[in-house]
C-alpha cells in the first residue's frame, strides 16, 4: 500500500484554506496545521476577536488539536505549517510542545519570533529548539493578509464618511 507523500507548497496551501475560514468570520486570515506522519493531527485559524481570547490565534488552536488527537502535550516528530510567522506566544508554545519543525509563509516584521524580529524557537538558551523553513507560498500568505488589512482600512473609513455625514 502507497501512502502520499505531500510538500511543503501542498501543506501550505492546506493552511491557506484555514486561513480563509478565519477571514469568513472576520479575523485576520491565519491558518495553521499540525502534520505527524504526512497526516493531520491538527488544525486551527484566528478566533481571537469571535472568541475574546487574545490567545486564541491559529498556531495555539492547532496545537491543542494536535495535542488532543496524539494523546500528549508533546508533539515530537510534527510539522507546524502556517501562513503567518509566530508571535512570541505562538513560538514559545512551539518550544513547549516540541514541535520539530515550522514553516510558516509570510514572515511578520512587527511581531515575528521565528527570525524576524526575535528569534524564539531557535534560542540556543530554552531546552528545545525548531528547525525552520520560511518563506513558503510568502507571496501568496503576506497577499492574504495584506488584502485583509486593506479592505478593512477602506471599511473603517467608509464608516467615519457615513457617520460624518449621517
Amino acid at each position: 500500500m502507497q501512502t502520499e507523500h505531500y510538500t511543503d507548497h501542498d501543506w501550505m496551501q492546506y493552511a491557506l484554506l484555514l486561513a480563509d475560514k478565519a477571514e469568513q468570520v472576520g479575523e485576520i486570515p491565519v491558518g495553521a496545521v499540525i502534520v505527524k506522519d504526512n497526516k493531520i493531527v491538527g488544525e486551527g485559524w484566528n478566533l481571537s476577536i469571535l472568541e475574546h481570547n487574545a490567545s486564541a490565534h491559529a498556531e495555539i488552536i492547532a496545537i491543542s488539536a494536535a495535542g488532543n488527537a496524539l494523546q500528549n502535550y508533546r508533539l515530537i516528530d510534527c510539522t507546524l505549517y502556517v501562513t503567518l510567522e509566530p508571535c512570541p506566544m505562538c513560538a514559545g508554545a512551539l518550544v513547549h510542545a516540541r514541535i520539530k519543525r515550522l514553516v510558516y509563509g509570510a514572515g511578520d516584521y512587527k511581531t515575528g519570533a521565528a527570525g524576524s524580529i526575535f528569534n524564539l524557537v531557535c534560542n540556543e538558551h530554552l531546552n528545545h529548539q525548531i528547525e525552520v523553513t520560511a518563506g513558503v507560498d510568502a507571496e501568496q500568505c503576506a497577499a492574504k493578509i495584506s488584502a485583509f488589512f486593506k479592505r478593512r482600512r477602506l471599511e473603517k473609513k467608509a464608516l467615519k464618511k457615513e457617520l460624518k455625514n449621517g
